[in-house]
């Protein structure tokens, strides 16, 4: 699923390509995306976009006639950008097309969705707040605002486990799961710590890894095309996605623990002093 850092490599990419063009067309291939009618999509036909910002992981084109084009990836969405936009038709149901939106200077984009469970969702408003995922999002870590005491203040009371909590985008705006292992594997913290028994050092330690993996990742992936933006988030990665794999750290093996519908990794070594997490799909985690 593409998370911040690549989100806001997404946004900064668009908003070098797009800015100043205006919308040619817009061809809908699958209607369940869209998520809105008023305004209806084709009103953006003739709109002038006027930047590209981003909201948690949300992509927001605005445009001078008050229309937002607002798209959300969810897990295996993407923006696939043309320089010539190909003149094949669409056909809803026979391609993995979402969206296709054409430019004044021949250029476009397609928003895809692969697999055959669908979440990548599409909103036209006048208004960014009217997006009800957009209306509840947490502070985001790249404000300026958001300090270590905002960090404490959103862990303290939460009888929750700290993984659940960075991928909590009510909470936390931006994070999922990839990056939330990265930064708890950065603040040597176990994944299920109780977010209110943290004591003062490990929220520390939480919010420098925060700001530290986040802003990494973004220098990493600024400047890079929407091609090779998964590529560069894969090598970034300590322990997500390389479970067996060596951790680069201290040498002990990535492991796993797996869900219904994804999977965290971490470092026992690292993380839970040396205590291996149960499988859920097997047991109860080991205390």
């Amino acid at each position: 699923m593409p998370e911040m850092p690549e989100v806001q490599g997404l946004v900064e990419f668009l908003r070098g390509r797009v800015t100043g063009l205006t919308v040619t067309k817009t061809s809908i291939a699958a209607i369940a995306a869209l998520k809105t009618y008023d305004p209806p999509i084709e009103q953006l036909r003739g709109a002038e976009i006027s930047g590209v910002e981003r909201h948690g992981k949300f992509i927001d084109m605005r445009t001078t006639s008050s229309e937002h084009l607002i798209f959300h990836l969810a897990k295996a969405g993407w923006v696939r950008f043309y320089d010539q936009l190909p003149s094949t038709i669409i056909k809803p149901g026979r391609t993995p097309i979402a969206l296709r939106v054409a430019l004044s200077d021949g250029s476009g984009f397609d928003l895809t969705e692969a697999g055959t469970k669908k979440s990548l969702a599409i909103y036209v408003v006048r208004d960014p707040a009217a997006v009800p995922g957009i209306a509840r999002l947490g502070p985001d870590p790249l404000d300026p605002a958001f300090t270590r005491d905002t960090l404490a203040t959103l862990l303290a009371g939460r009888r929750t486990q700290i993984k659940g909590v960075l991928r909590d985008q009510s909470i936390i705006a931006g994070v999922g799961n990839a990056y939330s292992d990265e930064i708890l594997h950065a603040a040597k913290m176990s994944p299920y710590a109780l977010a209110a028994n943290l004591a003062d050092d490990e929220v520390d330690r939480l919010f420098a890894a925060m700001t530290e993996t986040i802003t990494e990742a973004i220098a990493e992936a600024s400047g890079k095309p929407p091609a090779e933006l998964k590529d560069a988030k894969r090598r970034g990665m300590q322990v997500h996605g390389r479970r067996g794999e060596l951790c680069p750290v201290c040498g002990d093996v990535v492991r796993s623990v797996f869900f219904a519908d994804n999977s965290l990794e971490y470092c026992a070594t690292c993380q839970t002093g040396g205590k291996v997490l149960a499988d859920r799909r097997l047991s109860r985690l080991l205390k």
